[in-house]
């Protein structure tokens, strides 16, 4: 996979790291740089390291399932998209009553909850042999952006989502499934 496509694939899985962020800036009474720094942070990091962890899992059954792996890298990333675009027409209402968001715990488990597609990417990258280490920089990289737009875009916004963006991440992810799929099977 080139920059672009892995670009696009970081685009895609941070999407819910963007409306996470987005919530929490939204939630955050008095944010400032150090808040928006921190989330970015741990977003960023769990959502580069889960595909190196599913990238191992992926690596050792690719042996075993050379011949339809496109496949299943087709299926994730068509599940994964449709998961995005439903889930932006059942959007959960944001609770702005929780306790402070950007403590220690409820970042790391709001990390691992919105980087558990990642994990299932790096699945598909040891299928495809994706360059894990290049991958996981982009994802990271991309991430830690969209999240610090988002704390900035929820505290400026409240507590109101664009669903929009839900869709856009789904749509990336159903473009990308295909395209793996077209290469696989025409030899593009």
């Amino acid at each position: 996979m080139n920059f672009w496509a892995l670009t696009l694939v970081g685009i895609g899985l941070s999407v819910d790291s963007l409306v996470a962020s987005i919530a929490t800036g939204a939630c955050v009474q008095k944010i400032n740089i150090k808040h928006t720094l921190k989330v970015a942070f741990f977003l960023a990091f769990f959502q580069g390291l889960m595909p190196y962890i599913g990238w191992k899992v992926g690596g050792v059954f690719k042996g075993y399932i050379e011949s339809f792996d496109h496949w299943i890298a087709f299926i994730l990333l068509v599940a994964l998209g449709g998961k995005l675009i439903y889930d932006s027409f059942h959007p959960e209402e944001a609770d702005c009553n929780k306790k402070e968001p950007t403590h220690f715990l409820p970042l790391i488990m709001m990390s691992i909850a919105t980087s558990i597609d990642a994990l299932i990417i790096g699945v598909g990258f040891g299928l495809i042999d994706v360059e894990i280490h290049f991958a996981m920089i982009i994802i990271g990289i991309v991430t830690f952006l969209f999240a610090s737009f988002g704390v900035f875009i929820g505290k400026k916004i409240g507590c109101r989502i664009n669903q929009g963006v839900e869709i856009a991440g789904g749509i990336l992810f159903f473009l990308l499934g295909t395209k793996i799929l077209i290469e696989h099977l025409y030899g593009f």
